[in-house]
Order: structure tokens, then sequence, then C-alpha cells
């Protein structure tokens, strides 16, 4: 096994730190709308599929001799090419490996990778993203390129959005990585220091997103910041360290979901904290929203739905003073008892049980609105998580103080190669080229599409929705399709559940059930079954089908309810069809839907006067309407994105000046 680190050829982009990465620097404006021009103009002049569809070509024509080769004589070759065909990063020097690593997989799992899996892995390689359909097998394109970089010694980190999937994933992929004499480690969220660390300590290391921009952060905290190697050498000899680092660097990450985790997870930064003192006391907590239940929305208080932020209006503030008078402690300081009764005001109105949050085992636990899942571990600041259990009638846990934080933007960007994969980044590549300088390239898929797609219905109401989806389900069952139904929340799912009833036998698949996850995907494309899932369903969940269910046209994918952005829907509906595979799409929706409702709202009063009597309006008016829904929250939330990466930096300077730098 080839231990040592391939250097890369990165110039004076290397940072002077703790360990290898990319320096994080802030691009002026005029350099940024450059190179945007430059991209757009070598994307119309210069494709890049026709070189990697030569690439796979010549690959193939090596198969023949490298098929009468020996496992040893594989594993030879490979690590001997591969150092020079990474550091060169360009299709063109690819095909030799690709069609030894092919070789492997095909020995080692039984699997011969598709000429679009090895397009998809040379693009990982030289740094881009590839965008391929869904179902066009994605993890072993990833098993394909991560063992390459381990072969050429690049110490490889593969970034996906859950636990389940890394473990998964690794798990499928142990067996290619093992022919080739390496070893990958995973990373979950509760794993321990030192076991965190031996897998990190792998050339390839399967890991989520939250998990290692945290342990990330607990390096640059233990190591005290922004500290060059000479003083970290300084520290481990006086025992200053308080543990040894979890990471090594930041070499090559293949982000996989790479518009979720990028794009998505992007409007909000990743902040480290620690307990400190005793819980607060729960009576002003609980005397906060009692006084935020008396006040008014539109006279005392504005939400803003699109933005789901609050403020007072100008009646607001002295109401608050007038309600808390007499009451003595904070509620006689004006900046505390606004604080508290803001953030009760929050709580009631803004986050919504089994919608942002869920209370498992006596405790308030975030949810993940794009991928559906619980972020275990993570908690709201400014005491809006006390005030949450407050509402919930639970114990008060004591206060967070803030150690460190980062933007996904500017942590990806510190790895020395940014490589991902996702079934949906056309309608972001600007975006991803700007702010990570990724080109995305869009493969061909390996088989035709056979997906049967029904336009799309918009009824007036949810109790005319939930008829319909009841009414679909049981025409999808009776022609012999299981059928997939999904909800954007936990409450959506539970509503469904209700609708259906004990007639249809259903499953449930949210962040209530992720522990029975895989045996619920396990059976979700069988004969007859039912799954109700919300969008933990919708990335990286492959669902297989009997050869019966093949023959009556598949999985059938119902949408219940658009998303913010049309990635996530064609993620969802990419659970079927797969691989060349038949299925049905229907999506059937309501006018009071939430995105409509928040994004949307003149056009949607506009609708239901103008359609006023009808229970159902024209396929037209879903179109418009959901264009303008999605619309206004995809420019509403690159904006927040951009925000929230310069307070991000301008917050890491004013900490340079304390010597605290992340």
């Amino acid at each position: 096994m080839n231990t040592a680190t391939l250097p890369l050829d990165i110039g004076d982009a290397l940072a002077h730190g703790i360990f290898p990465e990319r320096r994080d620097v802030d691009e002026p404006v005029h350099d940024r709308f450059a190179r945007g021009v430059v991209w757009r103009l070598k994307r119309r002049l210069i494709p890049a599929v026709p070189a990697l569809r030569r690439m796979a070509h010549e690959a193939g024509q090596r198969e023949a001799e490298i098929r009468q080769q020996t496992d040893q004589e594989l594993r030879r070759r490979l690590f001997a090419a591969a150092p020079a065909a990474v550091q060169a990063g360009r299709a063109a020097g690819l095909a030799d490996v690709m069609a030894l690593v092919r070789e492997g997989a095909r020995r080692a799992l039984g699997k011969r990778p598709f000429d679009t899996q090895l397009m998809g892995a040379a693009v990982l390689i030289e740094g881009r993203l590839a965008e391929m359909q869904t179902g066009e097998g994605k993890t072993l394109t990833a098993g394909l390129a991560a063992t390459v970089a381990g072969a050429a010694g690049l110490p490889t980190h593969v970034v996906t959005v859950n636990d389940y999937l890394a473990r998964r994933d690794c798990e499928l992929m142990q067996p290619l990585f093992n022919f080739f004499g390496m070893a990958a480690g995973v990373v979950w969220a509760t794993l321990e220091h030192e076991a965190k660390r031996a897998a990190y300590q792998r050339p390839i290391t399967y890991c989520t997103n939250q998990s290692l921009v945290f342990d990330y952060l607990r390096d640059r905290v233990s190591a005290g910041g922004r500290v060059s190697p000479a003083q970290m050498q300084a520290r481990l000899l006086h025992g200053r360290l308080p543990q040894p680092l979890l990471l090594h660097g930041l070499h090559f990450a293949i982000v996989d979901e790479a518009d979720s985790i990028l794009i998505d997870e992007a409007r909000t930064p990743l902040i480290l904290s620690e307990k400190q003192g005793q819980p607060p006391d729960a009576a002003d907590y609980r005397q906060a929203l009692a006084i935020a239940a008396t006040l008014k929305p539109g006279e005392h208080f504005s939400i803003d739905a699109a933005r789901h932020s609050l403020h007072f209006e100008a009646a607001g503030l002295p109401a608050v003073r007038e309600a808390a008078a007499g009451l003595g402690g904070i509620w006689g300081v004006a900046r505390g008892r606004e604080q508290l009764v803001g953030q009760a005001l929050r709580a009631l109105h803004l986050f919504h049980r089994d919608q942002h949050y869920v209370v498992i085992d006596g405790t308030v636990q975030i949810v993940d609105e794009y991928t559906g899942r619980v972020l275990e571990g993570r908690s709201w600041e400014g005491g809006l998580h006390q005030m949450m259990e407050a509402k919930e009638g639970l114990a008060l846990t004591e206060p967070a103080r803030t150690l460190a934080r980062i933007t996904f933007q500017r942590f990806f960007c510190r790895y020395l190669r940014l490589a991902g994969m996702t079934g949906t980044a056309a309608e972001v590549a600007a975006e991803l080229n700007q702010v990570y300088r990724l080109d995305v390239v869009r493969l061909p898929t390996h088989q035709p599409e056979q997906r049967v797609t029904h336009p799309p219905r918009l009824l007036r109401t949810q109790a005319a929705k939930w008829a319909a989806v009841r009414e679909a389900v049981a025409q999808e069952l009776a022609a012999g399709r299981p059928v997939l139904v999904g909800t954007r929340s936990v409450r959506a799912s539970l509503a469904l559940s209700a609708a259906l009833g004990p007639r249809q036998v259903h499953r449930v698949l949210n962040a209530r059930q992720d522990e029975e996850e895989a045996d619920i995907v396990a059976t979700a494309g069988e004969s007859g079954a039912v799954t109700v899932a919300t969008n933990m369903a919708g990335r990286g969940t492959d669902i297989h089908l009997a050869d019966a269910v093949k023959r009556q046209g598949g999985l059938a994918v119902l949408l219940t309810e658009f998303h913010d952005s049309a990635r996530i829907d064609r993620q969802l509906v990419g659970r079927g069809a797969r691989q060349g595979d038949p299925g049905v799409a229907r999506a059937i929706v309501a006018l009071d839907d939430e995105i409509f409702t928040a994004h949307a709202a003149t056009l949607q009063a506009l609708l239901g006067r103008l359609f006023a009597g009808r229970d159902e309006l024209p396929a037209w008016a879903l179109a418009l309407l959901r264009r303008a829904a999605q619309g206004h929250a995809g420019r509403l939330h690159a904006a927040m994105r951009r925000r929230t990466l310069k307070a991000d930096r301008q917050l890491d300077n004013l900490l340079g000046f304390a010597g605290n730098q992340i």
C-alpha cells in the first residue's frame, strides 16, 4: 500500500496552518466576475463530455488485456499509474487507471461499472462536479474515484448527507478498497474521539458533512485557532494540546448530494458550542410564553413567512413593557424582556412541532427541512432552544457558549481538491462555480429513461388533496405497482397516514422512524407496498424492484407538496424509474400549501378568486404558481447564503485581531 501523501500543485494557495488546506481568500468582485465570464465561454465552446467519452472508449479497449492480469498485477499497476494520473487531473490521462479500477470492481464487487460511471469518476478526479441522473450508480462512481485517489496517496473524504448513507456506502465499497489493499474508515455523529481519529487516518474516510465540519472546528479550537506548524510542535512538546487532532488535512473531498450540502445547507453557519452554567429559570420562560400569547399578529408583531422571521410592530414593545410591569428581575430590563418575548413569539409562531422539530425521549430535536432527518446534538441559539423546551413543558437544558463557527462555503473551499456529484445541479451551476469554483458536467444516462409522468393536479384545499392522493394510491395498487408518497414534513406524513387509514396498509418513514429506515426502504419496492415518507426518502435511497413489479410499470412516486427548490422535487421523483426501470410519477398539491402561502401569496389569492367555486384548478395555473413560488424562494435563499458568507468572513476578520481565527 502506498502510504505517502500525494503533493498537489497548488502553488501559493496552501494555507499556513496546523495541517494541509487551501488558503481562505475572499476573491475580489472583479476577479469573480471575470472568472464567471470565462467559465460561461468554456462551457459553450469546450464541452467536457466528448473527452470523457473518448477516455471511457480507451478504457474499454484496454479491458481484454487487463482481464488477463492477476490480482497482484492489477494492484501493482494501479499504484504505479495513479499518482501521475491524479496529479495531472485530466480525463485524457485517466483511461489506464479507470480500466484497472473497473476490473477491480468486477472482481471484488461482481459489478462491471458502466461507461457513464467511469466518466463520472474521471470528473471527480479532475476536481469537478458530476451531474448524474438519479439511479445511475453514484455510490460506485464515488468508490471508483476514491480508490484511484487512495492508490495515489491522496487522503480522501467521501462526504454525504447522513450517517445511514455514510455507513451504507462505506460497507458497499469496502470489498473494492480491500481488493486494492486499502481500508476505508467511516465517521458518524456519536463515534468516540479515538475511533474517529483512527477513521480519519485511513486513506479513504466516509463521513457526513455535519460530523466533518464539527470535527474540523474541534481541531481548530484544540489547536488554539489558526496557528503555524511550528506553534503546533511547541504545544505538543510542552503538553499544551488538550487532545490529538482528528483530521490530518483537507486534501480531497468527494461531496455526494453536492447541491444539498453546498447549496441548500449553506444558509446557516455551523456553530461548535459547549454547555455552560446552570439551566435558566423556567418561570421566566413560561412567563414569556404567556405574554407572547396575548400579543396579536399585525398589531403587535409581523411575520415574514418567506424569510421565516418575525419583528415587533410599533405597538409591540409598549405592550410587552405593560405586561411585564411589576414582575421584577430580568423583566425590569428592556433588552432582557424584549429578547425573551421575541424568542417566545418565534417559538409559538415560526417553529412547529413535527415540522421544524420533534420531541423524542423528552428532548427537543431539530429536523433538517431539506433531508427530513433529526440533526443530532444541534440546538438553536440565543435561548430559543430553551424556549422550545418550555413551550413543550420539558425540563430546560443549560445554555451553550459558542466556541467556533464556519460556513459550508468557507469550509469546503479550503480543500486542496474539491469534487462533487448529484442528480440535480443544473439549476445552481452558476453559484457552484462562483462560490466553490466547481464546474458542473452533465453526464448522459446509461439507459433511456422509462418514466411515465402524469399531469400534475392542483386542488383547492388540503382535505381535497388528501382525498385525491388516497384515490391515486388505490389506483396504483390496483395496477400492481408499489407506491412511494412524498411529504414535506413529519406533520404532513402523519396527516396522510391518517387519511389513508387502516384499509390501505402502509409504512411511514420520517424523523421519528429513522432507526427503521433500512427495513422500510428494503420493502418499499415490493408489490402492494405503500410507503409514506418525508425528504428522508428523497436522496440516496435505492428502492429495489422485483421482476413482477417491473412488468407492472415499476414504482409509482406521488408528490404531495412542492418544495422550495425544484431540485428536491426531482430527487424524490428520481426514486422511481432508475437505471432504465419503468416508473410512474404524479404530483397532487393544494392551493393552500405552505410554499404558495409563503412565496406567492398574491398570485395564490388571485387564482383562488379567479377560479372560485372550482375544486380543481387548471394545469396552467399550477405551472404559473409553482414557477413564481420556487423562483421567489430560490432568489431569497441565494441572497441569504450570500449574507451568511459575508457575515462569517467579517466575524472571522474581527476575531483575527485577537489571534483566534478559524
